[in-house]
């Protein structure tokens, strides 16, 4: 078993400020959504391997009402702590929250904690430096 995607929440018309976090924060990959789903709205993001394979997907759903994830969260592992530095300072100077209060709480990773720009609860972390990815 593998995991496809993971979906989370917007608001009717969040679209764009997921695509702010996403893409240009996170620098995940928009793609098309297949065309029986358009109609309800939303948005799909694709994050590649070295060899063009898909690494991470995450579907955005429109929800009505809409209320954030606050504990249930997807996370991103990225290949390096020099990784997880960078993205956390893009998005700090982006205008995005980081928390590294957890950075060491979870064993051979060191992560921080985000909110997207539609308030759901982020997780990326990245193998401690000397550990092997598990």
């Amino acid at each position: 078993m593998r995991l496809h995607h993971v979906q989370v929440a917007c608001p009717p018309g969040g679209e764009d400020a997921a695509r702010r976090f996403y893409a240009e924060r996170l620098g995940m990959t928009e793609v098309e959504k297949p065309a029986d789903l358009r109609a309800r709205g939303g948005a799909w993001f694709r994050s590649y391997d070295a060899d063009g394979a898909v690494a991470a997907e995450i579907h955005v759903g429109v929800e009505d009402p809409f209320a954030p994830a606050r504990k249930a969260h997807p996370a991103f592992v990225l290949d390096t702590v020099a990784d997880l530095e960078a993205t956390a300072l893009r998005l700090e100077v982006t205008g995005g929250e980081v928390d590294w209060s957890q950075r060491t709480t979870f064993a051979g990773y060191e992560r921080f904690h985000t909110f997207d720009a539609n308030g759901n609860r982020v997780e990326v972390l990245a193998p401690a430096r000397g550990t092997a990815p598990m």
